[in-house]
């Protein structure tokens, strides 16, 4: 062949256009054989020219070289978590909030239209393109950093190896595709069916399937499965400029991504409404599994103005559907003890399938739970997934009893350590007051290294039971002694030299780790990963966090005095201090890196709390300009605020500045005061 480098392009065009025709059309525009055909030929060529070889070439979809590991990858835009909404009342609900963030915000005049959505209960992930060309894919993971499964995405034929742009468009620099892997109906069935012929066991459910199918070491494994993806959304970008989230729809349909035909515009919350319980009518005539619906508002500029809470925006909720149930046995009630001491009781049942799941265990909750549902062990009982996700028990069929029931009664004693249990006052639960409690030290052990903490692979619950049983782990600090007992791991029984590398490694690895990492893993009663993130703004450091008082603690954004007096108990303890003080001796992280405020600023020393809309910032906008000032940005008002900005509607922080005495700028105020203009405000005195 006198061009074979035409030929290859000819055909991976030819081949990429029937991919796109088949998988994401859904219009066959070949015969089967024709399509064989030109990959027989493409192949050839491909072996006869290695040259030629390219990851974009359709030939790739069956597969490239087995993976070792999955490296992380960091979002360049945090993938959010969605709240849920059950029924119309919390869906308004969640409008109302919305709408009243908007009025705050001066947007209350605005036309709102909302964007409704079948949500596939998939796998989420994120596709990067570059200039066009897929360049990087990654799981969802904890929404900031994911797992790196490029290799398997790009058997996917449903994902374009490059963007398919109208001639003259040119592609953006940067593109971050959101979208949900999943396994549809029919193949699912079909691979349960085969693996079952074969004797393999079979998947519980098309999510676990799909999900078990993106993270196969080896990409050939992942491309003999049918999987397939609906894209829904657009993340980080560069030279993409989308005002709604029905033009980033728009925009992914022309770029040949695959979306779903049936996503629908509305105009307010009744049909909205309206719409998620139709989509909960027609749940069984799709090929595929979805658990709700997505409500988004549409409007780009009042989702970046209205933010998020947490991991979940304000813009968009999650309209769940009744969760399936089953019926079975309740055969017993165990307890377990949490790492801060709590008795939880949970149900053990026969094995039951629920949802496509088979469930064993249930979360009772408390023992006021196993009371008030008037729970007895032998008892016939409902049981559900909690958002089709957490078992639990709904209650008895009190008709179907024998008499051979027996009653559930609460230890009176800790079921780990023997030591008598308390019941604080106005709370719910039980708890061992123990701190010596050995499944209190093995639960916090084992929160302090999961993935939102400190993220050590390989220290997983049955590893700290092991090490712990064996006197290696007590405290968090033990964890970075164990490098000097690796003769001694390896010697254990199920250890080898390469596992115990590795977990060595991902122990030094975790000492790099953020400081609102540390702090959260410390589990600190109270304090989640976001209260962490909130902390670390009025102790950034350690010895900031050891010096800090209950009323410093306590002005930081969404944390009051229960939480800050839990932090500076803990604090209060020789025991903890110690454990802290070995853990920044074994080189953790303890300082929160961030760009340190300029020494003379306008706003050095001063803080500053925003409140209303404001027309020449986003709300973000107006922060970093503050603390690039040298000031520091509080959520709350208080005697110590410098001063607060008052925009449009400004809401009831501007009457407790006035009730304060706290001085009040105006944006235009704001804007003096940044661009040296005029001196920021002095509180009077007294």
């Amino acid at each position: 062949m006198s061009d074979p480098a035409g030929r290859v392009a000819e055909l991976r065009e030819l081949i990429d256009a029937a991919n796109h025709a088949y998988y994401v059309l859904d219009q066959p525009t070949v015969a089967d054989s024709e399509y064989d055909d030109w990959m027989r030929e493409l192949e050839a060529l491909e072996g006869a020219h290695p040259e030629l070889a390219s990851d974009e070439s359709p030939t790739r979809r069956v597969g490239a070289a087995p993976a070792t590991r999955f490296a992380p990858v960091e979002h360049r835009r945090q993938m959010l978590s969605l709240a849920n909404a059950r029924g119309a009342e919390e869906l308004a609900a969640w409008w109302r909030r919305a709408r009243s963030v908007m009025e705050q915000e001066g947007m209350g005049s605005r036309e709102t239209t909302f964007v409704v959505e079948p949500k596939i209960d998939g796998l989420a992930i994120s596709l990067t393109y570059e200039d066009g060309r897929f360049t990087q894919g990654a799981t969802r993971g904890d929404g900031v950093t994911g797992e790196d499964v490029t290799a398997n995405l790009r058997t996917i034929r449903a994902i374009p190896a490059r963007m398919r742009l109208p001639d003259g468009t040119p592609p953006p620099a940067v593109v971050e595709v959101r979208g949900e892997v999943y396994l549809p109906l029919a193949a699912f069935a079909e691979l349960n069916a085969t693996r079952a012929a074969a004797g393999l066991p079979t998947f519980a459910n098309p999510r676990n399937s799909a999900a078990g199918s993106l993270r196969q070491i080896d990409p050939a494994a992942t491309a003999e499965r049918p999987l397939s993806i609906w894209c829904y959304g657009i993340g980080y970008s560069e030279g993409l400029d989308l005002p709604s989230h029905t033009a980033a729809l728009d925009w992914l349909r022309a770029a040949g991504f695959r979306v779903n035909p049936d996503i629908r515009v509305v105009g307010d919350i009744e049909a909205v409404h309206a719409e998620c319980v139709s989509w909960e009518e027609r749940r069984g005539s799709v090929d595929f599994d979805i658990d709700g619906a997505v409500v988004k508002i549409d409007d780009v500029d009042v989702q970046e103005r209205l933010g998020a809470v947490g991991r979940a925006p304000r813009w968009a909720i999650a309209y769940k559907f009744p969760p399936t149930t089953a019926v079975t046995r309740l055969d017993g009630i165990m307890v377990s003890v949490g790492r801060t001491g709590a008795l939880v009781p949970f149900a053990q049942l026969e094995p039951v399938s629920v949802g496509g799941a088979t469930v064993r265990l249930a979360t009772l909750h408390n023992q006021d739970d196993v009371a008030r549902k008037g729970l007895m062990i032998g008892d016939r009982v409902i049981v559900q997934r909690a958002g089709d996700v957490i078992p639990q028990v709904v209650g008895p069929l009190v008709q179907e009893r024998t008499g051979d029931e027996t009653p559930f009664v609460m230890p009176d004693r800790c079921p780990a350590c023997d030591t008598p249990v308390v019941q604080p006052p106005g709370e719910v639960q039980m708890r061992c007051p123990n701190r010596s409690c050995p499944a209190q030290i093995q639960q916090g052990l084992f929160h302090f290294a999961s993935r939102g903490a400190m993220d050590i692979e390989g220290l997983g619950e049955k590893t700290i039971r092991r090490f712990y049983e064996e006197g290696l782990l007590t405290s968090f600090a033990d964890i970075y002694d164990l490098p000097a007992h690796r003769d001694r791991l390896i010697a254990m029984e199920g250890f080898k030299d390469v596992s115990v590398d590795n977990l060595l490694a991902a122990i030094e690895a975790s000492k790099a780790r953020p400081w609102p990492r540390l702090l959260y893993g410390l589990g600190i009663r109270h304090v989640g990963a976001v209260t962490a993130e909130a902390l670390v703004a009025v102790a950034p450091s350690l010895d900031a966090l050891l010096a800090a008082d209950v009323e410093t603690l306590a002005q930081a954004e969404g944390v009051g005095p229960v939480v800050a007096e839990s932090v500076r108990e803990f604090l209060s303890s020789d025991a903890n201090v110690e454990l802290l003080e070995r853990l920044r001796a074994a080189g953790l992280t303890v300082v929160h890196d961030v760009p340190a405020a300029p020494a003379d600023g306008p706003l050095t020393g001063r803080t500053v709390v925003l409140t209303g809309g404001l027309e020449a910032y986003s709300r973000d906008d107006a922060k970093r300009a503050v603390t690039a000032a040298g000031g520091k940005v509080t959520g709350s008002v208080s005697k110590s605020t410098s001063f607060v900005v008052a925009g449009v509607d400004p809401g009831s922080k501007l009457a407790k500045a006035e009730s304060l005495g706290v001085p009040v700028l105006d944006e235009a105020g704001l804007l003096a005061v940044l661009s040296g203009e005029s001196p920021p405000p002095e509180r009077a005195a007294g």
